[in-house]
């Protein structure tokens, strides 16, 4: 005789645990979020009350509740004004260009980082990249200064002696743009690839050793392992470049300017101080990051709708 059927256990459903003992038994866990979400209250919540002065004719006198409403008029006057051409020109000139040049070169360090096989000088590689970003814009536009000015810069002086006159590049319009990329890529290629050779090292090696032994080699590995590991790392660091499209810097930008090569210097970043703190226009100063922020907002969604219509995770 068979033995007998047992009953099948009756999952006994969990019983749901309070909210209060769910924070008391995860408090240490919130407690280390606390300095996180207070910084983000202070510094980026609070302060976006202020933009409704972009909408008022703003005194400091009258505060925000005295000052008069204008409405839309200091957008009207920024959109009308002779200098949003100029403005926009430049901001995209120099943010396109980072974009091209800038954007892949911590992609392509990491990529060559990754190959070395001395650990010692791939530490070491790493070591001497990551150092200029730790040095402050001032340090580093008093470095172009001393490389390429007129009367003693080294590279005038190789100029000179090859072609016997010198080229006045920090004052040259047409060369204001190109140095800005150059000194973005010196100062921040190296750090960036931090982000960049955490993806990598994430990557199976046995995805590798089952290419060698089909015979592929070192270009074949790279263009169909290793970039489509980090494809997701790539694409989310391209809509975070996207969405900043209009924020060049400001300290950059302000310090490697001049009166010679303004028409090319001047973007929205610059023009926000000169007007809002130097000028004392805080409303119209306002209406100007206001803007800025919206087309940033508006970037970040395109270039994540795009990103996910193409297959990738995106941003969110």
């Amino acid at each position: 005789m068979g033995k007998a059927k047992q009953p099948a256990a009756i999952a006994v459903p969990k019983k749901k645990q309070s909210l209060g003992k769910y924070f008391s038994s995860h408090k240490w866990l919130y407690f280390l979020f606390v300095p996180g979400a207070l910084y983000f209250i202070v510094f980026k919540y609070l302060p976006m009350f202020g933009i409704v002065i972009a909408f008022q004719q703003f005194s400091p006198y009258q505060g925000f509740t005295g000052s008069p409403w204008v409405g839309l008029y200091h957008f009207k006057n920024l959109f009308a004004g002779s200098d949003f051409k100029m403005l926009l020109v430049n901001t995209l000139s120099i943010s396109v260009l980072n974009l091209v040049f800038y954007f892949p070169a911590p992609i392509i360090l990491a990529l060559l980082l990754n190959e070395m096989k001395s650990q010692f000088f791939k530490r070491t590689a790493q070591t001497l990249v990551y150092i200029p970003h730790f040095i402050s814009f001032v340090i580093v536009a008093t470095l172009t200064f001393q490389l390429f000015n007129i009367q003693d810069g080294i590279v005038n002086q190789v100029i000179q002696k090859i072609t016997g006159h010198t080229v006045n590049i920090l004052g040259g319009p047409q060369y204001f743009r190109g140095l800005i990329v150059g000194q973005s890529i010196w100062k921040e290629t190296g750090y960036g690839t931090i982000i960049f050779l955490a993806a990598l090292s994430g990557v199976d090696t046995q995805l590798y050793e089952a290419a060698k032994v089909d015979g592929a080699g070192r270009l074949r590995l790279l263009w169909h392992i290793t970039l489509p590991a980090i494809r997701g790392t790539i694409v989310l660091m391209l809509i975070l470049k996207v969405g900043s499209i209009l924020n060049t810097g400001y300290e950059q930008i302000f310090l490697m300017g001049n009166d010679l090569n303004a028409s090319k210097a001047e973007v929205f970043d610059t023009y926000v101080y000169k007007r809002g703190i130097a000028m004392g226009q805080y409303s119209y100063a306002t209406a100007v990051g206001l803007f800025k922020s919206v087309i940033g907002m508006i970037m970040v969604l395109s270039s994540n709708w795009f990103a996910k219509k193409c297959g990738e995770s995106g941003l969110y």
